[in-house]
């Protein structure tokens, strides 16, 4: 698994931008980006979920450049033997 740095952003009612970043431990970056999206939409209430909808969803994403641990110790054990 590798860790993505994925920030979400919307513009509300108010024309104010809301935004949110995660970082989360997926196997690729659809998967990365789906979990965060996922992870974001459920924290709305219905009127914010409204206009996020209308306005749209903006997504960044990119790859943190570290593995998470667990992969870490698995290619060393794999490595020693």
């Amino acid at each position: 698994m590798k860790a993505f740095e994925v920030q979400l952003r919307y513009r509300d009612r108010n024309e104010e931008s809301k935004e949110s970043t995660v970082i989360v431990d997926a196997s690729s970056l659809p998967g990365a980006v789906a979990k965060a999206a996922r992870e974001f939409v459920k924290g709305l209430d219905r009127k914010q979920r409204f206009d996020m909808n209308k306005n749209g969803l903006e997504i960044t994403a990119k790859s943190s450049g570290a593995a998470t641990e667990t992969e870490a110790n698995k290619s060393t054990e794999a490595t020693a033997g």
